[in-house]
């Protein structure tokens, strides 16, 4: 991809499980083999059921987790390698905004503090110099500079996530991650947050990587899709290919459950079942082939290789895939 911002290949990240005295070690497996790039200016949305690594990714790519492997480059600089020291300067580059915005912002830092602490932190101004930023990206967010001295228990749940996308845009990000950030609200704050952060998309020239597990969210806001299972990402492609025309079962069985407002309109649900495989233990093979109504004998035994599709950018890891 041309202007590329963020490039990840082959990400992954195991945990050390612990065990008894004279038990072998275990290693769970998060993130697994894990590569896509996002253009600058554009949305990269990852999507899959709880557990299946999209998180993880996230704050790989944030380093808030350090990777077991692979690399992450971050306009035009490696930085999965780099100690926590040599952090300060991407971590300008690099916001997060979190899932739980009653969570997320310190109860007892009144907002102003809050928005101001990444220009404490990474900027040399005075206090009336961060004072006067802050209500400025405060009215950008749909906030007012009278709110800045009130504490985040005072707001609602919007509003809180408002604040957290304040503080995610006052040190003017190249990348933000947000991690599921419409998840913890109402429907109809939803479509406002998500609105919101089109419109800063635009204005800033924002580039986003938006982890959700709501197919509806995604296609909203989505430049490109990667459907995760279990750690790997099994399709990938531009949000109108992934949506119209899907070729691994566990997209189509994850396009089934999206509800359709209109009732006297009917789609096929695909009912996957069983549970998703341990981490700990992965199946061999295709992971997916324990859950798919379609497995074949070759999914058992041999891992899928990525294969491109009919279209630019759209990429499968699929025995069915011709």
């Amino acid at each position: 991809m041309s202007n590329t911002l963020l490039k990840v290949a082959g990400l992954k990240k195991s945990f050390e499980i612990p065990s008894g005295m004279f038990r072998k070690k275990k290693m769970l497996k998060a993130v697994h083999d894990v590569s896509f790039e996002i253009p600058e200016g554009k949305t990269f949305s990852l999507v899959g059921e709880s557990g299946c690594g999209k998180s993880t990714t996230g704050r790989l790519i944030s380093r808030l987790l350090s990777p077991s492997e692979g690399e992450i480059w971050i306009d035009g600089e490696e930085v999965s390698k780099r100690k926590e020291a040599q952090l300060k300067a991407m971590r300008k580059k690099v916001q997060m905004i979190f899932q739980d915005p009653y969570a997320s912002l310190n109860p007892r830092m009144k907002v102003r503090d809050i928005v101001a602490e990444p220009l404490v932190i990474h900027a040399n101004l005075s206090k009336e110099e961060r004072n006067k930023q802050v209500s400025e990206i405060l009215e950008v967010v749909g906030l007012s500079n009278y709110h800045a001295d009130r504490y985040a228990h005072e707001f609602s749940g919007g509003q809180r996530q408002r604040i957290g996308i304040a503080r995610a845009l006052i040190m003017k990000p190249r990348l933000i991650i947000a991690d599921e950030p419409v998840s913890a609200l109402d429907v109809s704050i939803q479509s406002q947050i998500l609105n919101l952060l089109k419109d800063l998309q635009v204005e800033y020239n924002l580039t986003y990587l938006f982890i959700s597990h709501d197919l509806s969210v995604v296609e909203h806001i989505s430049d490109h899709i990667g459907v995760m299972y279990l750690g790997t990402i099994v399709e990938s492609g531009p949000q109108e290919v992934i949506f119209s025309d899907p070729k691994h079962p566990y997209t189509k069985a994850l396009l089934s459950s999206i509800p359709i407002p209109d009732p006297r309109l009917r789609r096929e649900r695909i009912i996957l079942q069983g549970d998703i495989p341990s981490p700990v233990n992965p199946p061999t093979g295709c992971k997916f082939h324990t859950r798919c109504p379609v497995a074949m004998d070759i999914c058992k035994v041999t891992e899928p290789k990525v294969k491109k599709g009919a279209e630019a950018d759209h990429f499968v890891a699929c025995h069915l895939v011709e």
